[in-house]
Formats: structure tokens, sequence, C-alpha cells
């Protein structure tokens, strides 16, 4: 097979994973969430909710599409595609797995590899405030001027602690290549940077995840769109499908931050432990596991919905298990579980927080990154070296 024929199947199945995980994605937290406050959470459309997605895709399409008197419209339309764009480009050089074959064709479960992979995220991720500065002032509107701002400032000062965050596993792993760093983490749990000798990246990893939710506007780092304060902040005068792509940008961002997190500090699609110890059997047990779960409640359903939807979802379960145990999908299939499964859990943790923790007060938030983040990063990064030199 042509490896230019290639490149467009891979590129073109990663748009659609990842345009499908951005629609459930919501449906996942708005689900998430209701559980944290007792709720039920999306369960009208479709069995559980699972069409929700497909319905706010529906409604954002065919809602009225305004554009407000006196704004700039050149840069009033172009900020929504510049926040999505500069969001999902990043997805580009993140790495699913290792070389695998297809058609006789040897190619990476990754889009690219770049030498500099990691410059080339911070450098588009930098150019995604562009989006939510112009947004704010082209609207016309001080509420969204306002967020703009707060935006701006929040993401530049946020910056700084993050990268040094970043830094920090870069001393150990000695490559900007995002494919070189996950083969470093190479063997078990105790070659992740995370916990990785001489210099275990426990510090860093939690000031990089707090940099995080402050460069995704996240809970409890939403100033730019604190409803109270702002009606909808930076975004106020946008709707339908322009309203659509800040919220698209937004959940992108967070699922190129936890597949950065992944990368960095948690091996990539790098398993717990040895093949040799089982780890290329844990998939399958999993979703078996999942399967029978799902079946067993399907039986003694708690609600008469349930006597059908459950066994369909549990032999779904119970059918992509069987595939995890054909040799010859293993060495695609296993990878992409442990970095899928990583990434789940760190969007979990943005999901959880959102749902638990009240917003700070601005001056809170500013001077959280420059008094506490900047120098517990900075210090950090000077023990790194230390260690790393001595090693």
């Amino acid at each position: 097979m042509n490896f230019f024929i290639l490149s467009i199947i891979k590129a073109a199945v990663v748009a659609s994973v990842l345009l499908t995980t951005l629609a459930y994605l919501q449906w996942v937290e708005r689900k998430v969430i209701a559980h944290i406050q007792v709720r039920l959470g999306p369960s009208r459309v479709g069995p559980h909710g699972l069409l929700q997605p497909l319905a706010d895709v529906i409604k954002l399409i065919t809602k009225e599409d305004l554009i407000p008197p006196y704004v700039n419209k050149f840069i009033y339309l172009l900020a929504p595609f510049l926040a999505v764009t500069m969001a999902l480009i990043s997805i580009s050089v993140i790495p699913f797995g290792g070389e695998i074959q297809v058609l006789g064709q040897r190619t990476w479960l990754q889009l690219t590899d770049l030498n500099i992979g990691l410059l080339f995220i911070l450098a588009i991720s930098s150019m995604g405030v562009y989006g939510v500065a112009l947004a704010g002032w082209a609207s016309n509107n001080k509420y969204a001027l306002l967020g703009g701002l707060r935006s701006s400032a929040q993401m530049i000062s946020y910056e700084l602690p993050l990268s040094l965050a970043i830094v920090s596993p870069l001393l150990l792993s000695n490559t900007l290549s995002l494919r070189q760093i996950v083969d470093t983490q190479s063997g078990s749990i105790l070659h992740w940077n995370i916990l990785r000798f001489p210099a275990p990246q426990i510090v860093s990893f939690l000031v990089f995840m707090i940099a995080a939710f402050a460069e995704t506007n996240r809970v409890p780092f939403d100033l730019p769109e604190a409803e109270n304060e702002l009606v909808a902040g930076f975004h106020t005068e946008y709707s339908s499908m322009k309203f659509a792509a800040f919220f698209m940008a937004e959940y992108a961002n967070m699922v190129t931050v936890s597949c950065i997190t992944a990368t960095l500090f948690l091996g990539g699609w790098q398993p717990l432990f040895p093949a040799a110890w089982g780890s290329n059997f844990v998939p399958a047990a999993v979703f078996a596991a999942g399967g029978l779960v799902a079946i067993y409640h399907g039986l003694n359903p708690a609600r008469r919905r349930d006597r059908l939807t459950l066994p369909i979802v549990g032999v779904i379960f119970l059918a992509i298990a069987a595939l995890f145990l054909i040799p010859l999908l293993q060495q695609a299939l296993i990878p992409l579980f442990w970095f899928a499964a990583k990434v789940g859990v760190i969007l979990f943790v943005f999901i959880w927080i959102r749902g638990t923790l009240p917003r700070f007060r601005y001056d809170q938030l500013m001077g959280f990154a420059w008094k506490v983040l900047f120098p517990i990063a900075l210090i950090n990064l000077l023990v790194t070296g230390l260690l790393v030199a001595l090693s």
C-alpha cells in the first residue's frame, strides 16, 4: 500500500475517533456529574441517553445563526475557527502505539513524529489563546471583552509553570520526540517518568495537571466563562455552530492535555508491567468482566428497558474481549487499550474536579500561579537537574 494513501487513511481514522470522542465526552461529563450530584443525567434520547450527543449536534446545526451588529465581522468569524483548529492540530504528533504492519506496509500508530514534537504542541497550544482573545474583542461586548482579557492573562501566566513542569521529565528522557519519550519509559510502571529513578516526577506531574486545568479553562480555573460574573464570558455573543466550535475546542484541549500527560509521565502506550507477566491478557479480562457484569444486570434489571439494552452491551464487550485474544490484532489493539485507559482516567479526573471544587476568585487564580506553582516548578526543575547530573 502506498505510504501516502496509508497516511490519509490514518488521518481519517484519527479524525473520526477524535470527533466521536469529543461528542461523547460531554455525555460522559454530564453522566459523571449527575452521579456525583445524585441525579440521572441524560436518559431520554436513546438507551441511557447515548444518542444525546447526536441530538445536541442537530440542535446546534439547526439553531438560528445570529451575528450581532457592530462586531468586527472578519475577526468575529475567524476566532472560533482559530480556536478549534489549534485545538485539533496538536493530536497529529501524539503516539498511540508502536510500529505495526498493514497490508505489507510498516507504519506507526501515530500521524507523524517530529524530533521537536513537544515544542510543536506548546507552540500550537499557545496560539489557541488568540481565538479566545479575538472572540472577546471582536464581539463588541464588555462581558465578552472581560472574558477574553481574563483568559489571555490566565493562559499566559499558567504556561510558565506548565512549561517548567514539562522540562523536568525531558531531562530524564533527553529527547523532544514524543515517540522516543514513550520508548524511554518501556519496561514497567517503575520506568514511567512519574516514578523513574533517580528523580521521580510526582511534583512535576501535579504542577502540570494543575496548570493544564487553567490552560483549558476548566473548573476551578474557568474565570473567563464565569456565568455569575460575565454571562458566558468570551463567547457570550456566539450562537449555533460558532458556539459549538468553542465548545468543541475546550474538549479537544482536554483530550490533547490528557494525551500529553499520559505520554510524558505515565508511559504513553506502555503497559503497567511486561508482557511476560501477562499484561497482554489484561484488556481481554477487563472487557470480559464488563460484559459479564452488563449481562448479569440485564438478567436482573432495575428498569424494564435494561432487560434489552444491557445484554446487548454485554455481548459487544465480550466480542471486543475476543478481539484482544487474536494474535494478529494484539500488536495494534493492546497499546491502544493501555493508552486509551490512561487518557480516560485523566479525563475522568477533569470531570471529577468540575463536580467537586468551587471556582477561584480571579486574584486567587493569578496569585496561585505566580506565588505557588511557579516557585514549586522551578525548585523541582533544579532538583531534577541536580539528581540527573549526579546519577
